[in-house]
């Protein structure tokens, strides 16, 4: 198994498990954010998303934790709720990410991976 082979079955498995959460299974994408995906792309919709985890997620000691991350406003808010990616404790408690030090390039990489999938299927369905 390679090792995006491995990344698409944690994610595949993190998202089997996001879905039997009454609370993270209740957020959808409205109308208004698929077509505001859809008509700035998912190149700008993925350079957002990294831009708001590197500010708002990456840094280890966040004064707001746990109420950096809207509830609505753009679609990459949604996913973050979604996919428990939204503050330090759910990147704990879901995808056992240390809160105790700033995010290395991989887990950013790793949390944008898992928004924009989270995303791309809300815009597909």
């Amino acid at each position: 198994m390679t090792f995006s082979q491995y990344q698409d079955y944690q994610i595949t498995q993190l998202f089997l498990r996001l879905s039997k959460s009454k609370f993270r299974s209740r957020f959808h994408l409205s109308q208004k954010d698929k077509e505001y995906v859809l008509t700035k792309g998912f190149p700008v919709i993925q350079k957002h998303a990294y831009d708001f985890i590197s500010t708002r997620l990456a840094p280890c000691n966040l004064i707001n934790d746990g109420k950096q991350t809207p509830m609505r406003g753009h679609p990459v808010f949604i996913a973050q709720h979604a996919t428990a990616t939204c503050c330090r404790g759910c990147l704990y408690k879901w995808h056992h990410i240390s809160k105790d030090k700033d995010l290395t390039k991989e887990e950013v990489d790793y949390i944008v991976t898992v928004i924009m999938k989270w995303i791309k299927n809300e815009v597909r369905l």
